[in-house]
């Protein structure tokens, strides 16, 4: 079993969330008392919310690369970040680590597709939302066409998760407010919804819209078991002597 480096902290809420389904996902698959092995370095979010907001990328990406490097010399086999919006810094973080980095929005489009869906709606952070970094990647890499919600709606999305969700506050009034603005984009002709942000699932759950959705903190922490026991299972599968 592979050593899975986990770069949380962003919000703790979440990270915990990751370490759950993954200790789940491995128990699931090997049985017994198996649980994942794995490393987190966890940040102060406060910290990464200040530089996001003063858009002061440059240090964000040092403290990403920071805490990547961090997981890697405790003995991390690959690494997630724990969190949507900071794989705006992705590249730069796997270039300067020597262990691979499974991107979120690749285990996200890869489940997309299999569904047989190719337009998919897009809710997160502002940052994820607007900029290119992550609904670029899903349409050059992926070929998805991607939909983000109006100004004021991706505002109010925005605003939600940090100040309810981040701080781990589950509010009713929010819940509808998000399924007021996934069927405005389902009225679009959008076929699902990512949810962008590692914290929406705390408040969305499919019972709660009509369209799929795809929570990509369970598909981030799926791809993360399927790879750390990749060489596991091809041992399992070998026959006896």
């Amino acid at each position: 079993m592979k050593t899975i480096g986990l770069l949380g902290g962003m919000s703790w809420e979440s990270s915990s969330e990751y370490y759950r389904l993954i200790n789940q996902g491995v128990n699931r698959k090997l049985g017994g008392h198996h649980s994942a092995k794995s490393i987190m370095v966890s940040v102060d979010f406060e910290e990464v919310k200040h530089y996001q907001h003063i858009r002061e990328w440059d240090k964000a990406t040092g403290l990403m690369i920071k805490g990547a490097q961090q997981a890697e010399r405790g003995g991390a086999d690959f690494l997630l970040i724990c969190t949507n919006t900071m794989h705006k810094m992705a590249d730069d973080v796997q270039k300067a680590i020597g262990i691979p980095l499974i991107h979120i929005a690749d285990a996200t489009a890869r489940t997309i597709k299999e569904a047989g869906l190719t337009k998919i709606s897009l809710l997160g952070t502002a940052f994820t939302m607007e900029e290119e970094f992550y609904k670029g990647r899903l349409s050059s890499h992926h070929g998805l066409e991607v939909v983000v919600p109006e100004q004021d709606d991706r505002q109010l999305v925005h605003d939600i998760i940090y100040r309810e969700l981040c701080l781990g506050e589950i509010v009713s009034e929010s819940r509808r407010d998000y399924q007021r603005i996934i069927e405005k984009l389902v009225e679009k002709g959008c076929e699902g919804v990512i949810l962008g942000c590692t914290e929406i699932s705390l408040l969305i759950k499919q019972g709660d819209v009509a369209v799929p959705l795809f929570d990509t903190t369970s598909l981030h922490a799926e791809a993360a078991v399927a790879y750390a026991l990749e060489e596991d299972e091809a041992e399992i599968g070998r026959p006896c002597g």
